[in-house]
């Protein structure tokens, strides 16, 4: 069930910024598709700015606004550049609680063509242990689509 609400969610996005020039408005659609296609309490994106990820387009709660490098899950996945699943919260060293009903985490860093992390995909579910591999994978995915679109990636995405 998750694989094919997962597969059909990534054939929509795809779709749905195609020919989009503006990054922000695919942050934005992505996210919006992302949170109500699989429920999330949390869905959004921290972009990076200067030495610090601060808060993109997101559905959800309001959340922090600026996260620095290396601090909670984040700022984590910017600084080792990977996926980073926590499935307690409350057991990651250093994790920044901007809500206290999230419970699990998936951090997805966005990488340009030169490896740097542009941006991170975050999303907080309300239930322990929410996210496995089958979320790691598609939205890894998820976000190549996002990146493989994008030729400068911190301004405009490529027209077809």
């Amino acid at each position: 069930m998750k694989n094919a609400r997962y597969h059909l969610l990534t054939e929509q996005i795809s779709a749905l910024i195609d020919g989009e020039d503006d990054l922000i408005a695919v942050m934005s659609n992505v996210c919006a598709a992302i949170h109500e296609t699989m429920g999330f309490f949390w869905t959004g994106f921290y972009r990076v700015v200067g030495e610090e990820l601060v808060l993109g387009p997101f559905q959800g709660p309001v959340a922090c606004m600026h996260i620095a490098y290396g601090r909670g899950v984040c700022g984590t996945a910017w600084k080792e550049q990977r996926t980073i699943v926590v499935p307690d919260v409350e057991q990651f060293p250093g994790h920044i609680a901007c809500s206290s009903l999230s419970r699990s985490e998936i951090v997805v860093p966005l990488l340009s063509p030169t490896n740097q992390v542009v941006a991170v995909l975050d999303i907080d579910s309300r239930e322990l242990a929410a996210f496995d591999d089958t979320d790691k994978e598609y939205l890894e995915h998820i976000c190549n689509i996002i990146t493989s679109k994008c030729m400068d990636i911190s301004t405009k995405c490529k027209q077809k």
